[in-house]
């Protein structure tokens, strides 16, 4: 039985996360600062073990992590997943303070989960780190400076940590989504209609023009992928950065 910790869990695509490896019989353990979501995913899938913690935080991360190795046993899949948007402004409007604050939630906090994990990611048969960058850690992303000097900066953490821990068997793996379905897409279209003047219509015409296929990405796809690649099947399969954007070819 894997045991897997989720940053982020409660809702969006770390809900589907914890629901996909429940379902195929992991053990599984997630955090995240929206009490009442963590509640009611801890009622639906039985074993979950559900905590907050305030991701901008090292000290709760630093409780937190230890919390999960011992509720879960152990650790076999680390999934930093936790993450936030950030406003859309140019980087000369861009408050100092709230760079910081994306900064903090996007990457220093994976760094930190990331670092407490790896000794017991160590005593796994097949350790697995599966960190969540985005399209915008392939393209620069207009008024979204932090969001995306951040998503850069996942891939090379992921790169880096596959090298030093695959002498211990651990791989490390980013997935890289495109416009995901949900609540959160919606605020930042707003974002930049709001910033541009343009229509909600025009700025989602805008972000299909730049993929293939014209469609959101079903979270539940990235929870499948995610799957895949904390699987034996992936064995083979660290240092990478796994597309699932609908054929993005620009931002």
């Amino acid at each position: 039985m894997q045991r897997v910790l989720i940053t982020a869990g409660a809702a969006g695509i770390g809900r589907e996360f914890a629901r996909a490896f429940a379902a195929n019989g992991a053990k599984v353990y997630i955090c995240d600062i929206d009490e009442k979501n963590l509640a009611a995913l801890a009622a639906e899938i039985p074993g979950l073990t559900a905590q907050r913690c305030d991701m901008g935080s090292r000290a709760e991360i630093e409780r937190m992590v230890p919390a999960a190795i011992e509720a879960l046993g152990g650790l076999d899949v680390l999934i930093n997943n936790a993450g936030i948007a950030g406003l859309t402004l140019p980087v000369e409007q861009y408050p100092p303070d709230d760079w910081d604050k994306v900064l903090a939630v996007n990457l220093t906090s994976m760094f930190d989960v990331t670092r407490l994990a790896i000794p017991h990611l160590k005593k796994s048969d097949y350790g697995c780190i599966i960190n969540m960058s985005s399209v915008a850690g392939r393209f620069g992303f207009e008024n979204r400076s932090p969001y995306a000097a951040t998503k850069w900066a996942v891939i090379g953490f992921t790169k880096t940590l596959a090298m030093e821990l695959g002498q211990w068997g651990i791989r490390a793996n980013a997935i890289a989504p495109g416009a995901v379905d949900g609540d959160r897409i919606v605020r930042v279209f707003q974002g930049r209609a709001q910033i541009s003047g343009k229509s909600m219509e025009e700025v989602k015409a805008e972000a299909f023009a730049g993929q293939s296929i014209k469609a959101f990405i079903d979270p539940k796809d990235i929870a499948q992928l995610a799957v895949f690649l904390a699987s034996n099947a992936a064995k083979s399969i660290s240092g990478q950065v796994v597309p699932i954007d609908n054929d993005r070819q620009k931002a």
